[in-house]
Parts: structure tokens; C-alpha cells; sequence
């Protein structure tokens, strides 16, 4: 943006991809003229010519001779080879720790001897009672970060400026109250992304082979916030012809043959993991002066869940199978084969309370909501959420962390 000849100015349709997807997908940005270089891809400039090659991308070939045992003990030797590599001798590091198998595998199989975890006072929601028990377990220390509902809301315009686009994951408000509390003590940690969508992690996986061939119609990774009907009725510019689905049609293509849990897997690799985990791992650090290391996405990882079959990946009962039976070999059973509860955080119970959601009030009614949006149709989307349908929340947090974004970028700067 300091840059000579950049003009700031909104790429407006994007708005009209961040309402379903929570985030921005393919190379567009929220900036006209502003482009992203994908993963997988690097970019020449010579002689006024822009050249962009791609040199990786996720290929999928199942091997279907290899037992669960020997992909578990497969994923754990190399798992084991990766993490005396990812940092020097003289370097100290700690990790993050949530109640998940993930992060308690980083842990166990590392030779960290510190975690760090975010905490509510809302008990129902609350992980890290399960992240210090994980700890003592593995006779490493536990720190908690506490998250109250005042730090969350108020932390947001920092995070929406530091993200530089906008993002609707309402953990990533969480995770920049973490890496601000970490970086205190460390400035280096490490976290577990990764597993979940090389190994089968989401719930919504159990049901690819329902999904089967219809998957390249719909699914456009792991969220989905809004269709375009309701898209229509809240926008004032719709774009007819820029659909989501349109910007995964292109991975479908590649990946057209393989069984719908590698194509739904490949989608999430390709779209959700850069534009939401990637994005939010990187920038929140960035912003707090800690740098986030992530062994689970190191390509030998990777290769391993490329040709694992996915009936070692997600049964009727059990998601991640193979990826916890390796972690078991480090990790008592039933932190290993916990089921998965997410990154939570409370915002679905905060955002109804009139004590917290001010600025959710403030800015659905103010010029900024005026300008793209049909105010009288968001703000019932927001009082229905408020009246008790609380699956409206991530509607209602979709709409408000963009115009939080937008209020940071185009209004205070």
C-alpha cells in the first residue's frame, strides 16, 4: 500500500465469495489489482513479462497393500525424523495445546518441554482443562491463557488489520490472544494444523461416500455460511456469474477418478488450509512477534496421507483412524482417540449478550453496512440469532468481521 502508484480501492465481488466461505478463495484479493500468488507456484518478471509456474500440487495414489499398522507406524517414523529438523540447536521453542489429538501428538512425540493453551471461564466450551491434564500426563508444563469475552471483542479491529484480509473464523481472535500471550516467553512455537485435512479429520468427511460425484457441485471446503439466495437477499451488487463453486472447479478437474474423501480432502488442502489456517497461523504470529512452525504439514507428511486408502482415514465411528493409532504410540488412548470438538470459542453465547456485542450493533447499523448491504435484511438476520436461533452466529460474524475489516482499511487509514 505505500507502494507509488498503488491505488486502495475495494474488489468488491470478493465480499459476495467471503459470505460463503468465511475468507478469500483463489488469487483475487478484497484489493483490485492486487493478486495473491497461490501455493505450489512461483512467479518471473522479465522484460515487462509476468510468468507463473506451477511446481507442486497435491496428487493422490492410493496404495491398498499396507495394513493400519504399518500406516500408523509409517506416519510416526517419519513424524519422528521431521521434528529434531525444525529447529536449531540453540533455538527454544514451545507449542500450543488444545484438548485435540493434533497438538497433544506435537507434544508428545517433541522434546518441548513447555505448552501453551486458551481458556474460557464457560465450562462447556472449554478445552484447556483437558490440555494441562494432557500435559501432566506427559510431565510437560501447561500454561493458560485466559480469554475473556471484553479481550475478544476488543482485539478484533487488531486482527482484522493485521490479517490484511478479512476472516470470519472466529477462532482466529482466540489464537491471536494466544501467540500475544506466548510470545512473552518464546519466539518460536510450534502447532498442530495439518492432520485434519490430510487424514480424514473433519466429521463432515464421514459423509463422502454419500456425497459421492455430487461433491463437484456443491462443495467448496470446510465451510459453506451462505447460499447464494441469501446472498442475493442481503447484497446490494450481486454477481451472477462469480460462484464459489466456480473457483473449485478446476481442483475437481484434477482430481476427477479418486474416490470423494481425497476429493473433498484435496479441496480443503487447496482452498480452506490457505486461505483460513495458513493465513490465520501466519499473519497472528507475524503480528505478536512469534514464529509458528508446523511439522504435520511437512510434505513427507503429506506423501504418506496421499497414498493412504481412505478406509485408514475415516470409519462410521472414528475420524483421523490411522493418524491416531500412530499418535497412541506416544499418547495414552483416550487423549489419542478423543473425540474432536475444534478450536471453540464461546462467541455463539458472547455475541447475544447485550453486555458484548456493542460494536456487532454499532456497525450493522452504520453507513459502512448501508453501503453494501440491505441493512433491514442483516439486522434480521441478527435479530432472529439474537432471539434464539443461535445457528445464525456465524452468519451474523461473517457480516460483522468484514465490516470490521473494512471500517480498519477504508475508513480509519
Amino acid at each position: 500500500m505505500a507502494m507509488d502508484g498503488f491505488k486502495k480501492e475495494l474488489n468488491e465481488k470478493m465480499l459476495q465469495i467471503y459470505l460463503t466461505m468465511t475468507y478469500t478463495c483463489g488469487d483475487e484479493t478484497f484489493f483490485t489489482g492486487l493478486k495473491k500468488l497461490l501455493p505450489g507456484r512461483y512467479l518471473t518478471y522479465k522484460n515487462g513479462k509476468l510468468n507463473i509456474v506451477r511446481y507442486w500440487k497435491p496428487e493422490f495414489k492410493p496404495d491398498n497393500t499396507k495394513t493400519l499398522q504399518e500406516w500408523a507406524d509409517e506416519i510416526h517414523e517419519t513424524f519422528l525424523n521431521i521434528l529434531p529438523e525444525i529447529r536449531e540447536e540453540n533455538e527454544y521453542a514451545e507449542t500450543f495445546l488444545s484438548g485435540g489429538v493434533d497438538s497433544s501428538y506435537v507434544l508428545g512425540a517433541s522434546d518441548v518441554t513447555m505448552s501453551n493453551s486458551c481458556g474460557y471461564d464457560d465450562s462447556r466450551l472449554d478445552e484447556s482443562g483437558l490440555a494441562k491434564i494432557t500435559a501432566d500426563i506427559l510431565n510437560k508444563g501447561n500454561r493458560r491463557c485466559l480469554v475473556t469475552p471484553e479481550e475478544y471483542f476488543n482485539i478484533v479491529p487488531y486482527v482484522m488489520y493485521n490479517m490484511e484480509q478479512p476472516l470470519g473464523d472466529a477462532s482466529a481472535v482466540a489464537f491471536a490472544l494466544g501467540c500475544i500471550g506466548t510470545a512473552k516467553h518464546t519466539k518460536i512455537c510450534y502447532s498442530g494444523e495439518g492432520a485434519d485435512e490430510f487424514f480424514g479429520g473433519y466429521n463432515m468427511y464421514r459423509n463422502a461416500e454419500r456425497y459421492s460425484d455430487n461433491l463437484k457441485t456443491f462443495y467448496v471446503g470446510n465451510t459453506n455460511i451462505m447460499k447464494e439466495d441469501e446472498k442475493k437477499k442481503i447484497l446490494k451488487k450481486y454477481y451472477e456469474d462469480f460462484l464459489p463453486i466456480d473457483l473449485v472447479k478446476d481442483i475437481y478437474t484434477e482430481n476427477e477418478g479418486l474416490d470423494p474423501l481425497s476429493k473433498m480432502s484435496d479441496v480443503d488442502i487447496q482452498v480452506w488450509l490457505e486461505g483460513d489456517i495458513y493465513l490465520n497461523v501466519d499473519k497472528m504470529g507475524l503480528a505478536a512477534g512469534l514464529e509458528v512452525r508446523m511439522p504435520l504439514t511437512d510434505t513427507r507428511i503429506f506423501d504418506i496421507a496421499s497414498r493412504m486408502p481412505s478406509i485408514y482415514k475415516v470409519d462410521p465411528e472414528q475420524n483421523k483412524v490411522a493418524f491416531r493409532t500412530a499418535a497412541s504410540k506416544v499418547l495414552p488412548e483416550e487423549i489419542a482417540f478423543r473425540k474432536k470438538l475444534g478450536f471453540v470459542v464461546p462467541i455463539r453465547v458472547w455475541m447475544a449478550d447485550e453486555r458484548y456485542n456493542g460494536d456487532v450493533r454499532r456497525l450493522f447499523d452504520s453507513d459502512i453496512a448501508e453501503k453494501f448491504f440491505n441493512v433491514d435484511e442483516i439486522k434480521a438476520i441478527f435479530d432472529e440469532y439474537i432471539g434464539g436461533n443461535s445457528d445464525n452466529w456465524r452468519k451474523v460474524w461473517t457480516i460483522y468481521t468484514f465490516l470490521v475489516w473494512y471500517e480498519e482499511y477504508f475508513v480509519k487509514r
